[in-house]
């Protein structure tokens, strides 16, 4: 009690409110603290150890299903090692997402019908980030798939139903996107597909099923006779609090790898799993760094995709697998040059258009009347160019903008069947969108694995409708 009279009689003011809450300084400091545990817990450690973890449940859904596994890219290979993965698919989230609804024609993932037919079914692997149950490619983007495909491959039947999961699709966003599949079929066959050599591939319609880490994976042993089963697994399980409050389990580990990957990539993390693994965090950027170079070094010089009798893509190493060829080569290189120094001989062209990026793939646009005549005289000038005249073209990815010079030359010097055509050099074919389309569709189809971007395909479209 003296004490506090003294206090009040040497004219000290009580304290208030304001005087019991953290600094500035205090703020910025658990600020900091709680973001550099975020950080931590998003570490790079954390997502290989979690995505790990994932892919043991997808390994055990395999073995119960007695299904190949699939990679819905570019998140899905994460989650299946490299012994266990049958092939990849490309179905974008993007064509699920609330009224965007879509049926892709530039990736129509048609060679996944060979599979399904061999195995009655396949395990499609995708994964999505803290929060969702499932990713939309899996949820909406692959069941349009299946119905349209089945309106297409199986007329005759019944068997068009529109399947999606009840639990993550509302009764009211499954009638808006079955709206939209008699649009969706059309768009298919405006491509002029070969629908009778698929339908060989197919005993029966598809039918899509969903499979999480919640789900009872005995409980889907017993599948439908009467269709294909395109099962839908999401590999990680569903994250609804702060990542700091799992042990440092990250759902959906594997998306987002520009942010954290640092060039790693699932082939070089399979590779070298147990290593990773092990490394302490602080030295695993360094490890990163010389996996990542020592894989791309003992992968140069990989055969290039060959997409028809005479055209081939590929990355800047790629070359035929015949070694007596001598074929034409059009590369586009990650550095800016004239155009006047573009051509190097009759037979190799070098494209100086920059790093390959958006600026690339727009300044595609101002070359490719150049690189269309190089590749028009070459062919031209070949004692046979309907039968012998190989053009490789290639770029950094081998996916990308040589994908997109592939589009335009095969739109203006080939024919339907992808035979040099010498009238296309005169202008006489007529090219809308409808013929880009197509032949972009069987570009894809015979290369699912390629990636022409936006940029890269608007290019091509201004170009060959300017």
């Amino acid at each position: 009690m003296a004490a506090a009279g003294s206090e009040a009689s040497s004219g000290a003011a009580p304290l208030t409110e304001a005087d019991l809450i953290f600094s500035p300084q205090a703020n910025h400091n658990f600020s900091r603290i709680l973001g550099d545990l975020k950080k931590s817990n998003l570490s790079i450690t954390n997502r290989l150890r979690s995505i790990k973890e994932d892919a043991q449940f997808v390994s055990e859904a395999a073995e119960a299903l007695g299904r190949p596994l699939i990679a819905n890219e570019r998140c899905g290979s994460w989650y299946i090692s490299l012994d266990k993965k049958a092939g990849s698919a490309y179905f974008k989230s993007t064509d699920g997402h609330m009224g965007q609804w879509s049926f892709s024609t530039r990736r129509l993932n048609l060679h996944l019908l060979s599979v399904i037919g061999e195995n009655d079914g396949c395990i499609i692997v995708d994964s999505t980030r803290r929060g969702k149950r499932m990713p939309d490619a899996l949820s909406k983007t692959i069941p349009t798939w299946c119905c349209v495909i089945n309106h297409a491959l199986f007329p005759e039947t019944d068997e068009h139903r529109l399947f999606t999961p009840p639990h993550v699709v509302s009764e009211s966003e499954h009638a808006q996107m079955k709206a939209r599949i008699p649009d969706f079929v059309e768009a298919l066959a405006s491509l002029r597909v070969d629908i009778a050599s698929l339908r060989k591939q197919l005993k029966k319609p598809l039918r899509p099923f969903w499979l999480t880490q919640e789900s009872q994976i005995e409980a889907m042993t017993e599948i439908y006779e009467d269709y294909h089963p395109v099962i839908c697994l999401t590999s990680s399980r569903r994250v609804q609090g702060g990542e700091m409050s799992e042990g440092g389990y990250i759902q959906g580990a594997g998306d987002d790898t520009e942010n954290w990957a640092l060039g790693l990539t699932p082939v070089v993390f399979w590779q070298n799993e147990k290593l990773l693994l092990s490394t302490p965090e602080a030295d695993l950027p360094e490890l990163v760094k010389s996996l990542v170079v020592s894989h791309a070094t003992a992968n140069a010089g990989s055969a290039p995709k060959q997409l028809t009798d005479n055209l081939y893509v590929g990355t800047l190493e790629a070359e035929l697998p015949d070694p007596t060829a001598s074929p034409c080569t059009i590369t586009v290189v990650p550095q800016t040059t004239e155009p006047s120094d573009w051509v190097k001989s009759p037979t190799c062209m070098e494209v100086g258009l920059g790093k390959q990026n958006k600026l690339a793939s727009r300044n595609l646009r101002t070359a490719l009347a150049q690189i269309c005549d190089f590749a028009s005289q070459y062919l031209s000038s070949s004692t046979s160019p309907t039968a012998a005249a190989d053009i490789l073209i290639r770029c950094e990815s081998g996916k990308d903008v040589s994908v997109g010079i592939a589009l335009a030359l095969l739109c203006r010097l080939f024919d339907d069947e992808g035979k040099y055509n010498p009238s296309g050099t005169e202008k006489t074919v007529d090219i809308n969108k409808s013929v880009i389309k197509v032949k972009l569709g069987r570009v894809m189809t015979r290369f699912p694995e390629a990636t022409p971007s936006r940029a890269t395909l608007q290019s091509v479209n201004s170009f060959l409708m300017g």
